[in-house]
């Protein structure tokens, strides 16, 4: 009995100094980070095609690129839907916006932390990395750029063309998540 207590209060210990330690990797970067939301402007897309005369103008095509002519979905380069971080109910953020509460409490899908898009060039940093941008937060690289080449350079997404036009072009020190 007493042998066994001690295994369980030995994995518990080592369990917890894995948790504590991390299990990744953690390198820091100095990046230039822009800003992208879904519109037609950042996202080179248009109402309509010349080939149905404009008519139908509910649906969307992309406008430049190798891809012209082709439908628009709005989706990532991996195929999800982009989003824009939220830091869930129980954050530095909450800490800083503390009017925000009333509304995390109601709504319970504003409770959980959830990572924003970030488009990066692939060859460096595949799809599921994580990273974290100061005065952004945490997200996950899921989409990719025709301007975002090399190491040092990633586009982050919001959800408003004013969000992206007031984020502009910043070079910051980047975490990233091996």
């Amino acid at each position: 009995m007493l042998v066994g207590w001690m295994f369980r209060s030995f994995f518990v210990c080592v369990g917890i100094l894995v948790v504590l330690s991390g299990c990744a990797r953690h390198e820091t970067r100095i990046m230039e980070t822009t800003a992208y939301c879904g519109c037609e402007k950042c996202c080179s897309w248009e109402r309509g095609s010349w080939k149905h005369m404009k008519l139908d103008f509910w649906k969307r095509y992309v406008s430049e690129g190798r891809r012209t002519g082709a439908p628009y979905t709005g989706r990532t380069a991996s195929g999800s839907e982009p989003v824009e971080p939220h830091p869930g109910l129980v954050s530095s953020d909450t800490l800083r916006h503390p009017w925000t509460i009333p509304a995390r409490i109601v709504f319970p899908w504003l409770w959980l932390e959830r990572d924003g898009t970030i488009a990066a060039d692939t060859r460096y940093y595949p799809f599921g990395t994580r990273m974290y941008v100061p005065g952004y937060g945490w997200g996950v690289v899921a989409d990719r750029g025709g301007a975002i080449k090399g190491p040092d350079r990633i586009d982050l997404y919001f959800d408003s063309h004013e969000k992206a036009l007031q984020w502009g072009r910043r070079r910051l020190e980047v975490k990233i998540e091996r």
